[in-house]
């Protein structure tokens, strides 16, 4: 068994750590509410970075704060003067170590923002530059392909929202994500790994919440598979994109419950009317779903577990490929940027 296929199903026990203290989060939530915010950014790179964009959906959609990815170089190659006093900059990231993230997030600190580190190595320089630092308690992470260290993420940014929002529902909920993440980790998706056994490019497609594990679905397609795989959005690929998709074309559909299940569903209709091969990852209630989706105690948690169960897929695709999804090529666990 892959350290990635130990570390995905870790995630559970990762997520109920994380909820025997929230003591840090709510702290924070405290101070957020002490004044309107009347945006955030994020910054972050990779996985992280699609741990960022949950968070930021899921801010924008409940709270109302605009939220934007900050480009680094823009705080360190341009040292832009950011009108950044009393906002929030949430950095997310597994090591903490990479220069440009360390720089931006002091850069934000001098210029005024209320900085914070949602990170995995305990005591990491990123850490260190922020205000705030929010321990994601994953763990050591072996495989270079992350995982738990992603679900952890996902986990904090929702707590971050339901306090910061004081939302009974969604805290509750979160207390049993646990749970669902085992349920999760135990679905069947081998149908999708005989599926993309010889794929070479493919999309992957969410919206809302949902886009953030799109994106990440498809990074680890190539990172573990070789397969180039992009996301979009289901109304971008009505867009240029669709000129891609043609008989046979592989898509990977992500359907949890929520708003924009309507128009993900339909999209899954009018591409296999095309010929296309959809696989359409979708909670039980859903009678034309190919790959199963655990529903959580709140559908905007339903994202972490639908990801957790593409991991374990993505492992077991990865060896039916010949891969190691453990040491990608040409990859290493910390890649410093500047």
């Amino acid at each position: 068994m892959s350290n990635m296929l130990n570390e995905a199903l870790a995630s559970a026990e990762t997520v109920a750590a994380q909820l025997t203290d929230t003591s840090r989060v709510e702290a924070l939530a405290a101070k957020l509410a002490q004044q309107p915010r009347h945006v955030a950014l994020t910054v972050a790179r990779g996985s992280s970075d699609h741990a960022a964009s949950y968070f930021a959906s899921l801010t924008m959609s409940r709270l109302g704060v605009p939220v934007a990815s900050l480009p680094m170089s823009v705080a360190t190659l341009q040292q832009a003067p950011l009108q950044v006093r009393d906002q929030l900059a949430l950095a997310f990231s597994q090591s903490g170590k990479s220069p440009d993230l360390i720089g931006t997030m002091q850069a934000l600190r001098n210029a005024g923002a209320l900085t914070v580190a949602a990170v995995n190595v305990p005591g990491s320089p990123l850490a260190d530059a922020c205000e705030f630092d929010l321990p994601l308690v994953a763990g050591p992470e072996l495989s270079v392909a992350a995982t738990k260290s992603y679900i952890a993420m996902l986990s904090i940014g929702a707590q971050l929202v339901a306090h910061w929002q004081n939302d009974a529902a969604l805290l509750g909920a979160l207390n049993t994500l646990p749970d669902a993440l085992r349920v999760a980790g135990r679905l069947d998706w081998s149908a999708a790994v005989e599926a993309l056994r010889g794929v070479e490019r493919m999309i992957v497609i969410g919206r809302g919440l949902g886009l953030a594990i799109a994106q990440e679905a498809a990074l680890k397609l190539k990172e573990t598979s070789g397969i180039q795989a992009e996301a979009f959005s289901s109304a971008e690929v009505r867009h240029g994109p669709m000129e891609l998709i043609d008989r046979d074309y592989p898509l990977l559909v992500f359907a949890p419950r929520g708003p924009e299940q309507a128009g993900l569903l339909q999209l899954a209709r009018d591409m296999q009317a095309r010929g296309a091969r959809v696989l359409l990852a979708a909670p039980d209630d859903v009678p034309e779903a190919t790959l199963p989706l655990a529903n959580t105690a709140h559908a905007a948690l339903d994202p972490i577990g639908a990801i957790l169960s593409f991991y374990v897929m993505a492992a077991g695709l990865a060896a039916a490929r010949g891969r190691n999804p453990d040491a990608p090529r040409h990859l290493n666990k910390v890649t410093e940027t500047h």
